[in-house]
C-alpha cells in the first residue's frame, strides 16, 4: 500500500515536472518568436530608412544634373547666338555693300548712307 502511494506520488510529481517543462518550453518559444518579430521589425525599419535615403540622394543628384544640363544648354545657346549674330552682321554687310549702301562709323547708331 505504501509503495502504491509512493508510485502515485512519483507519477504526480513526474506529471507536474512535465507540465512545468511544457509551460517553460512554450514560454521560451514565445520569447523567441517575440525576439524574432522585433528583429524583423527593426530590419524592416532600417530597410525603409535606407530606401528613403537612397531616394533622397538620387533626387538630389538628379536635380544637380538637371541644373548642370540647363546651364550647359544656356551656355551653348549664347555661344550659338553670338556666332549667328556675327555671321548675320557679315552677311548683311556684304549684301548692303553689294547694293552700294554703307553704315556710318558710329557703332551705337548705325545710319545707312549711300556711297558716292
Amino acid at each position: 500500500m505504501e509503495l502504491i502511494k509512493r508510485v502515485k506520488q512519483a507519477e504526480q510529481q513526474a506529471q507536474q515536472i512535465i507540465e512545468q517543462a511544457k509551460a517553460e518550453s512554450a514560454k521560451q518559444a514565445e520569447q523567441g518568436r517575440e525576439q524574432h518579430r522585433q528583429l524583423m521589425e527593426r530590419a524592416e525599419q532600417e530597410r525603409k530608412k535606407a530606401i528613403a535615403e537612397a531616394v533622397a540622394q538620387a533626387e538630389a543628384q538628379t536635380q544637380q544634373e538637371v541644373e548642370n544640363l540647363k546651364a550647359r544648354a544656356q551656355k551653348q545657346r549664347h555661344e550659338l547666338q553670338n556666332k549667328v549674330k556675327s555671321k548675320i552682321a557679315g552677311a548683311v554687310g556684304r549684301v548692303m555693300s553689294s547694293l552700294g549702301v554703307h553704315f556710318s562709323e558710329s557703332p551705337h547708331n548705325p545710319v545707312p548712307c549711300l556711297r558716292d
